[in-house]
């Protein structure tokens, strides 16, 4: 793995980080010495992992919840970091979900606002205000959670969660050429079909078996096979040429 002390001193702020692959990529951070604000979603009362808990007694971890859904959420979690931080090194934006399964006919438009608020609208609110205390870092980076579905559409009543995921990897690219000239990269990371409880809720179990055997290592991914890919991305020594690319994380679903 990477070394302990490659974040050591650095900011990091991660959003959706409660479960799942946010979850591994906070561990991850947490133990290469990063100080990191942990937004664990909306529910204050969520039962965390021993490691979390150990990090926020120690003050390396900051434990923030905020529902993006809400009127205030994102700018609650915007103060709490201005709060701790005097700088930000690196954000890491995965808060968003598929909210469910809708068939094109029959969406509603209070389902179709709450998908794109979620997975679009928050990343770009986080990221607006958030960006200030990026400039300060003098050469931070910004890491976007995208989806292999922003590629295939995604599979059948997931058109518009796919469609927000096209939308932050085309933002994601305007971004970095936009914010280059404050030495702040930008790139994303995008997970094919991750065995988290995403898709216990919204995948069923002959599925995520036909999708398991379609793909060429002929197994699903797991949060710790994304989670690297993050800290490669906000490392400047092991990726600072390199901005406004997405790096597809599917064991090869995309060749088939």
């Amino acid at each position: 793995m990477f070394h302990p002390k490659l974040f050591e001193s650095r900011n990091v702020v991660i959003t959706g980080a409660g479960r799942g692959i946010g979850l591994e990529v906070a561990r991850q951070f947490l133990d290469c010495g990063a100080h990191v604000l942990v937004h664990i979603g909306r529910d204050a009362d969520r039962e965390l992992p021993d490691f979390l808990l150990e990090a926020e007694a120690d003050r390396r971890a900051f434990l923030i919840a905020a529902d993006f859904a809400a009127g205030h959420g994102v700018q609650d979690f915007i103060a709490a970091a201005g709060e701790r931080f005097d700088r930000v090194d690196v954000l890491v934006n995965n808060a968003g979900t598929m909210v469910g399964r809708f068939p094109a006919g029959e969406l509603t438009d209070e389902q179709y606002e709450k998908i794109v608020h979620l997975n679009q609208t928050s990343v770009m609110e986080v990221t607006r205000g958030v960006l200030p205390l990026l400039r300060a870092a003098g050469q931070a980076a910004i890491i976007n959670t995208v989806s292999i579905s922003a590629l295939t559409g995604g599979s059948p009543g997931s058109a518009i969660y796919s469609a927000s995921k096209a939308f932050v990897a085309a933002y994601s690219k305007a971004l970095a050429r936009e914010l280059a000239p404050d030495g702040i990269r930008v790139n994303c990371v995008s997970p094919g079909t991750i065995s988290t409880d995403f898709h216990e809720r919204y995948s069923s179990r002959e599925k995520l078996e036909q999708t398991r055997k379609s793909i060429p290592l002929q197994r699903l991914g797991t949060p710790a096979d994304c989670a690297p890919a993050y800290l490669f991305l906000a490392a400047p020594t092991l990726s600072g040429y390199i901005t406004g690319q997405v790096l597809e994380i599917n064991g090869g679903q995309l060749i088939c």
